[in-house]
């Protein structure tokens, strides 16, 4: 997942006083007066994970129960009865999407119905502060307490962890490590929290404390603001839950600079830590394993392989250490994992000895990813993992180890066969949605993790994984000939190019001969007539900056810059006229159209709302200059004659996305479905009447965080809706 790297608000000292915590009841979503007349059901389109899963935890007292946290995209538990993941956090809204991203996850080992969670995905100052769900039923259900500080799921560091703990020696005490506001604890059960004095200060650094971890009856801290010298620890622990100090004989240097993770073998009361020189998932090119025999003291350095050699690609084999995780039933048995080594690949190493010996995992693995094909990369053999921060170990299988990755969480039951464990866990930020009229797909995807996927079923990861011919490991935009619909075109970030053109409705795909120059690193959104014969291509960089839009009408072999369009407007294409286009200045407030096949654009309506980027329009489907603005908070607005002219829709308060999929029967108009606001609420709705009256289509148990990025209806199927999420993959519902 993408992280912006705004800066950090001011740190308040480790001993201040954390102000404003409220408790509510987490009922579902907000107080909503509008409930679907018309009964939905929701379900993933399956891609099979592709999110970064940032922490996976066994719960030490059942077996079979296991749960796992993301970056952007909530928190799962493992249903062993059905060998899927069940999410847990569907029921967060669109005020409340910065709680999506889950920064640390605890369990009770003494009850096990209880299960807590810590969410806030960002700390910058335009983010809303974190908070802490409780629950008794396993995450059935919630309460909730909001904290007056910010958390960072979605930020470097998000591997670490877990920085969430149930107080070994009271159960109903629990301990929370913050980034920028040192240490909260909480005697009631998670219900209200305060600030705790801890040695360590925060700094800008944005890591605080980067793990907290039971030993025995005593609890350890990692600092990650340190610089791994002597004089700054990090690493500390309490014995009676109110006094901290720094563990004597700690190591130090830079290799041992961030604790990344701990886990404890209460077998041989041995703690294991894994350190690197940053917290990751990138930036990582030093780092160790070290343990604690905790009944003496003595540390003793256990690491697999030292970073710093040759790799075998002639440059160093740099890398740090991330995930560990102890073998409950035998003494001396783990798993620790390397991250960020690219020229080797990333590997799980295993010993049996206490670390005085290790065995890679990935030396001997035989991966199968069929039920995930984009695991293979384009036309590449999987890879063993990357991002590997997250690692567990079965409490009563000691062959079944499970690791996370960058996109997906892989499994073993005998250390040699490892296969995704994945089935139910769908983290994409999904950005773009086709819905083409005819072919074998009903569904063409894009997103911020995985490129394109071509959907053959929304019930399997889709055959061919990813698109090919480039690979994009992010697509930005995706377009369908509305009269040609055979002929599709994509654009994102590849290496190999950054448009591509497909003659067979998204199965296959070849790359635009040429690009303009700008594209490789502002590659944006992009159109096609209705027959397929032009493109505009809208380029705008991901840190907002824009360039003109150019055109081709060669399939892409030449472009040029199309001077009469305001960088940054939002395109569409006529559906029926392919000599007509469409573009909304958001900065004006301006409604542009060409009749020329692009080459010129004049200005038409004017006055609209204006100043926010993420306006969006849309042409309904079979109907010439049909137009519909989704002006997010301002409304959503109409034209019936080409944008010469705009009607405010009376029936909405905010409209933030937009599309059309099959009438109703009896319906001429096609059916609008929109994310938006009909009441003082955000929610998913349809209309069967052109907007004159809208049935809300989801309920407050689904509602995904923040739905703004696309929406499609299908034109095959009436009902059936594709909603895209930042975070939750591709939502599609149909009538119950």
């Amino acid at each position: 997942m993408y992280t912006s790297h705004l800066s950090r608000r001011a740190v308040l000292a480790g001993t201040a006083a954390v102000a404003a915590l409220t408790t509510v009841p987490f009922l579902p979503g907000r107080a909503q007066a509008v409930e679907p007349a018309t009964g939905y059901r929701w379900r993933n389109a399956v891609m099979g994970g592709t999110g970064f899963i940032t922490g996976v935890l066994f719960h030490p007292s059942v077996r079979g129960l296991a749960y796992a946290r993301t970056d952007i995209g909530g928190a799962y538990r493992w249903d062993d009865r059905t060998d899927r993941w069940v999410p847990l956090t569907d029921h967060i809204g669109w005020d409340d999407s910065n709680l999506l991203g889950v920064e640390a996850m605890a369990v009770d080992p003494a009850h096990p119905d209880r299960v807590y969670l810590a969410l806030g995905t960002y700390t910058q100052s335009w983010a809303g502060n974190g908070a802490v769900l409780r629950s008794d039923d396993r995450g059935a259900t919630w309460k909730r307490t909001d904290l007056a500080v910010k958390l960072g799921a979605n930020e470097d560091g998000r591997g670490c962890g877990e920085r969430l703990l149930v107080d070994p020696r009271n159960c109903d005490t629990l301990w929370l490590g913050t980034r920028h506001d040192g240490l909260l604890k909480s005697v009631d059960r998670g219900a209200t929290w305060k600030a705790v004095s801890f040695p360590a200060a925060p700094s800008a650094t944005g890591q605080g404390i980067t793990l907290l971890v039971a030993a025995g009856r005593s609890v350890y801290a990692g600092w990650g603001d340190s610089d791994g010298t002597a004089d700054h620890p990090n690493l500390y622990r309490t014995s009676d839950g109110k006094t901290w100090e720094p563990v004597p004989g700690q190591p130090t240097g830079t290799a041992a600079k961030v604790p990344v993770r701990a886990a404890y073998d209460r077998l041989t009361r041995e703690l294991y830590v894994t350190y690197a020189n940053a917290p990751g998932p990138n930036g990582q090119s030093d780092g160790s394993v070290h343990k604690l025999r905790t009944t003496n003291g003595k540390w003793t350095e256990v690491t697999p392989v030292k970073p710093g050699g040759a790799s075998s690609d002639g440059g160093t084999d740099s890398f740090g250490y991330g995930g560990v995780a102890v073998d409950a039933r035998r003494p001396g048995t783990l798993v620790v994992s390397t991250n960020n080594r690219w020229a080797e690949v990333d590997t799980v190493f295993r010993s049996t000895d206490g670390g005085r010996s290790w065995t890679s995992l990935k030396d001997t693995a035989v991966l199968d990813v069929s039920e995930t094909p984009y695991l293979k990369w384009g036309n590449d053999q999987p890879k063993f993992g990357w991002w590997i921060q997250a690692i567990g170990l079965d409490p009563f299988d000691s062959g079944h180890v499970v690791y996370g990755t960058g996109a997906t969480l892989y499994s073993t039951r005998d250390l040699k066969r490892w296969a995704p464990q994945i089935r139910g866990l769908e983290e994409a930020s999904v950005v773009a949605l086709v819905s083409p009229p005819t072919g074998e797909a009903h569904l063409i995807s894009g997103s911020r993790d995985i490129g394109v996927l071509y959907h053959e079923r929304l019930t399997a990861s889709p055959s061919r994984g990813m698109a090919t011919n480039p690979v994009f490991g992010s697509a930005i935009g995706l377009a369908q000939a509305a009269a040609k619909p055979s002929y599709v075109v994509r654009t994102g970030s590849g290496e190999n190019g950054n448009g591509a053109w497909s003659n067979d409705g998204g199965k296959t795909w070849a790359p635009f001969k040429a690009q303009p120059a700008v594209a490789k690193d502002a590659p944006g959104p992009i159109v096609t007539s209705a027959d397929g014969s032009v493109l505009l291509w809208s380029l705008a960089h991901w840190d907002g900056t824009v360039y003109p839009a150019h055109r081709s009408a060669d399939n892409g072999a030449t472009w040029s810059e199309v001077t009469s369009l305001p960088k940054g407007a939002v395109l569409v294409a006529d559906p029926v006229d392919p000599t007509w286009f469409y573009a909304f200045d958001t900065s004006a407030g301006t409604l542009y159209a060409s009749t020329d096949s692009g080459l010129t654009f004049t200005a038409r309506a004017t006055g609209l709302p204006s100043g926010d980027a993420g306006f969006q329009l849309a042409a309904a489907p079979g109907r010439s200059g049909d137009l519909w603005l989704s002006a997010k908070a301002n409304g959503l607005y109409r034209s019936t004659d080409g944008g010469a002219s705009f009607t405010k829709v009376g029936s909405c308060r905010a409209s933030h996305t937009l599309g059309f999929g099959k009438a109703a029967a009896g319906a001429s108009y096609p059916a609008v479905y929109m994310a938006g606001g009909i009441e003082d609420f955000n929610a998913v709705y349809r209309s069967d009447d052109e907007a004159k009256t809208w049935t809300r289509i989801n309920d407050d148990r689904h509602q995904w965080g923040w739905t703004g990025a696309a929406i499609t209806g299908d034109p095959r199927v009436y009902g059936r809706v594709y909603l895209a999420t930042n975070g939750r993959g591709v939502q599609y519902g149909e009538p119950a």
